[in-house]
């Protein structure tokens, strides 16, 4: 009896946890998505997550047994850059002039898709090189533009963030550090 005890309270237990660990599942304007790691959090307009009970199972699956997180974007369809086969900052960097001599460097901006497809630099997040952060500005502004993102059939901005390292492949040295005793 003992040993039954043991093993079902494991089997119990294990049930939990197992069910613990499942993720729940993500729609996004409307759209069953795995993977909710790439939309910026400000492009998130509203979120909402249901329980999990026999009315969203039912409308969800079974997949929805660890409940349901709806999210609403700000846009319907988001920006597109049609210009690069890859990023956008891929497109940059291959658009900035840095030679493999030069030390390596990185910029990371915030910018902004308008409403007529221009990108704009908003704020200057990291630049460890205020050459490459002054062509890297460059190349944004004058950079193709894009079909900007959408919300009921008309255009709305959008924004995203630029991470360029310049020379491909080359570390960027750590900052020097002082200490004072």
């Amino acid at each position: 009896m003992k040993k039954q005890l043991i093993l079902l309270f494991t089997l119990a237990f294990a049930g939990i946890f197992s069910a613990a660990a499942q993720d729940p599942i993500y729609v996004v304007n409307g759209q069953v998505v795995s993977d909710i790691r790439n939309i910026p959090p400000g492009d998130i307009e509203s979120t909402e997550m249901l329980p999990a009970d026999e009315q969203t199972i039912a409308r969800y699956g079974t997949e929805a047994s660890n409940g349901v997180i709806l999210i609403t974007l700000r846009y319907d369809t988001p920006a597109r850059f049609p210009e690069a086969d890859g990023s956008f900052n891929d497109y940059i960097s291959e658009q900035t002039d840095w030679d493999d001599s030069l030390p390596a460097a990185r910029v990371v901006l915030r910018y902004k898709i308008t409403t007529d497809g221009r990108t704009v630099p908003t704020d200057e997040l990291e630049a460890t090189d205020r050459r490459l952060r002054r062509r890297v500005i460059d190349a944004v502004e004058k950079a193709p533009r894009w079909q900007p993102a959408m919300r009921d059939g008309k255009p709305v901005e959008s924004e995203g963030v630029l991470r360029v390292q310049l020379p491909e492949g080359k570390s960027v040295p750590r900052p020097l550090e002082f200490i004072m005793r």
